[in-house]
C-alpha cells in the first residue's frame, strides 16, 4: 500500500499549518510494515524535518504535489484538502485528516463522493468508551498552551487588561471561566491552576464535573452549564475559554454576544471550539477565516489549528496516535482494517463515495453492509 504525504496547503493564509502528518520514524514504522511512503518535498520543514530525514528512514522524495495524491492509495493530511488538491487525488483512494465534513458545504463533500473517496476524519475517529484517541492529543496540547496564549493577550501591549495571570502578592489571580469539561476542559484548568488562576469549569455532564473535581483534588469551582450559569460566570471572568465539543457535528452557541458585552473590556476569550464552528457567538460573527481579534472591547482568539504553532510537538504526537490505524491498514489492507477495528469505522465519513455518517446525512448507508458486501 502506498501512503501519501503531502506539504499542507491551507484553506486559509490566517491559519497556515506548519503541522505534518508523520514524522521520519514513523515513515520508518510504516516501511518496515511493508508499506511504501511518499513525501512531497519540503513537507515537514516547517516541523523541523527535512528530505533527508524522510530519505534516510525510507522514504520516497516527490517533487509535485499531484504525484503524492495521483499515487497514493491512502493520503495522511493534517487539514482537510483544498477543493484543487480533491481534483487530483487518484480515484477510490483514501483520505485521513482533521476533515470535520460538518463544517463544510455540501458541494464540498460531493466533490469527494464524486470521485468515490474513502474519507476518515481524525476528529470523529471513536474507540467503544467514547475517547476520540487521535483528537485527544491535540486537545491536549492545546490546552497546555491556553496559558501562554491568554497570558500574552492579557498584556497591556496587545490591548488587554494589562494583569498577570497568576497575580502576585496581595493581588488576586485572574479568574478562568473553561466551558466544557472534556479532554481539552480537564487539561486546561490543571494548566492555569499550575500558575495559580482561578479557575472555573461547566459542563453539562455531571460525571464530567465530577472527574474534574476528583482529579484537580477540589482545587476548581465547577457548575453544571445552565444559561444562567454561563451568564454568571462569564460576566465576572478574565479569560473564557470555549472547549464545547459535540462529536463530528457544528458546535453549539453557548455564549451570546449579550453575555460577552458584559465582560470586562480587555478580557480575553479563547474558541478552541472553532474547528467546528464556534460555540462563542462573537466568534462566528468574525467568519471561517479566525484569527485574533476585538469585538466588544475583548479579545478574542479564534484558531482552528492552534497546535500548529507548536508544529514539531504536534506532528510527533498526531504520528504517534496515528500508527496504529495506519500500520493496521498496511497489514491487512483498509477495507479489512476498517472491517475489523470500529473506532476506524466512527471516524469514516464517506465509504468508496457512499455517505455512511449521520454527521453528513440524515439517512447514512450502513458501512457495515458495505464493507461485507465490497
Amino acid at each position: 500500500m502506498i501512503f501519501g504525504v503531502p506539504k499542507e496547503c491551507s484553506l486559509k493564509s490566517v491559519c497556515e499549518e506548519e503541522r505534518v502528518s508523520l514524522v521520519p520514524p514513523g515513515v520508518r514504522e510504516l516501511i518496515e510494515a511493508g508499506g511504501e511512503v511518499v513525501i512531497e518535498t519540503g513537507a515537514g520543514q516547517n516541523a523541523g524535518f527535512t528530505d533527508e530525514q524522510y530519505t534516510k528512514m525510507g522514504g520516497k522524495i516527490v517533487y509535485s504535489r499531484e504525484e503524492v495524491f495521483g499515487r497514493s492509495d491512502v493520503v495522511v493530511k493534517v487539514s482537510r484538502p483544498t477543493p484543487q488538491e480533491i481534483g487530483i487525488m487518484q480515484k477510490d483512494s483514501a483520505i485521513m485528516a482533521f476533515l470535520h465534513l460538518a463544517v463544510v458545504g455540501e458541494d464540498y463533500i460531493r466533490r469527494l463522493a464524486e470521485k468515490n473517496i474513502t474519507a476518515i476524519g481524525y476528529e470523529t475517529i471513536q474507540d467503544k468508551d467514547g475517547t476520540l484517541p487521535i483528537l485527544k492529543t491535540s486537545s491536549e496540547i492545546a490546552a497546555k498552551m491556553a496559558p501562554q496564549i491568554a497570558g500574552r493577550l492579557l498584556e497591556t501591549t496587545s490591548g488587554g487588561l494589562g494583569i498577570l495571570l497568576g497575580g502576585a502578592p496581595g493581588i488576586p489571580p485572574a479568574d478562568v471561566v473553561i466551558i466544557g469539561g472534556g479532554t481539552l476542559g480537564y487539561h486546561a484548568a490543571r494548566a492555569f491552576l499550575g500558575l495559580g488562576c482561578t479557575v472555573f469549569v461547566l459542563d453539562v455532564s455531571q460525571k464530567a464535573l465530577e472527574r474534574i473535581d476528583q482529579a484537580l483534588m477540589g482545587r476548581v469551582t465547577t457548575a453544571f452549564s445552565t444559561r444562567e450559569n454561563i451568564e454568571k460566570y462569564v460576566s465576572f471572568c478574565e479569560v473564557l475559554i470555549g472547549a464545547v465539543l459535540v462529536t463530528g457535528e457544528v458546535a453549539p452557541i453557548v455564549v451570546t454576544k449579550e453575555m460577552v458585552q458584559k465582560m470586562r473590556k480587555g478580557s480575553v476569550i479563547i474558541d478552541f471550539s472553532f474547528d467546528q464552528g464556534g460555540c462563542v457567538e462573537t466568534t462566528r460573527i468574525q467568519g471561517p477565516s479566525g484569527g485574533i481579534f476585538v469585538r466588544e472591547g475583548v479579545l478574542h482568539f479564534a484558531v482552528p489549528n492552534c497546535p500548529s504553532y507548536v508544529a514539531r510537538t504536534s506532528s510527533y504526537a498526531l504520528t504517534n496516535s496515528l500508527l496504529p490505524f495506519l500500520v493496521s491498514m498496511q497489514q491487512k489492507g483498509l477495507k479489512t482494517a476498517m472491517a475489523e477495528w470500529k473506532d476506524l469505522q466512527r471516524g469514516c465519513y464517506l465509504y468508496r463515495g457512499q455517505y455512511v455518517s449521520r454527521h453528513i446525512s440524515s439517512k447514512p448507508t450502513d458501512l457495515e453492509r458495505l464493507l461485507v458486501e465490497d
